[in-house]
């Protein structure tokens, strides 16, 4: 069950933004950290997943020190935008793992790719063999990143914590 909107009262913000930045917490030390006891802490938790808004929980790894630390962005255009050419597109390029983000944008070009590679080299073979080889591609531009000022992935929910 997936909520399109919700509102959240200060004990879910501060739910969501405690494990946004830290999803190992004990459910005692979020308890304590909210002002609320472990009962409801762990019943609103519950429904928080339930509802989809905490969609898992995971380990975020260093791309640098794993040696993946050129970034590309690229912008690909489509020679076809048919719904049915999308879904073909979404499907091929979810099983690219060096493609971190997918975005489709309402613009100039049709989708914004997120690409993380260990260096030019192999990038231009990512782009080669697997980008320009994906379904409907009619041309890509890529933008090479030089430092991510910002890269945490944390969203913070609506209304603030």
């Amino acid at each position: 069950m997936q909520a399109e909107h919700e509102d959240y009262d200060r004990f879910d913000r501060a739910i969501l933004t405690t494990l946004a930045a830290e999803g190992r917490v004990s459910i005692t030390e979020l308890a304590r950290r909210i002002g609320l006891s472990k009962s409801p802490t762990q019943a609103r938790l519950r429904r928080l997943e339930e509802l989809g808004v905490i969609r898992g929980y995971r380990a975020i790894l260093d791309p640098i020190r794993l040696g993946l630390d050129h970034v590309a962005f690229v912008e690909v255009r489509m020679f076809d935008t048919r719904e049915s050419s999308l879904a073909e597109f979404n499907d091929a390029v979810a099983a690219i793992p060096e493609i971190e983000q997918v975005h489709l944008i309402a613009g100039n070009f049709d989708y914004l790719l997120k690409v993380r590679t260990a260096d030019m080299r192999d990038y231009r073979r990512v782009l080669a063999e697997k980008i320009s080889t994906l379904p409907h591609v009619s041309t890509t531009s890529t933008y090479v990143a030089m430092q991510a000022v910002k890269e945490d992935g944390i969203a913070q929910p609506p209304g603030g914590a």
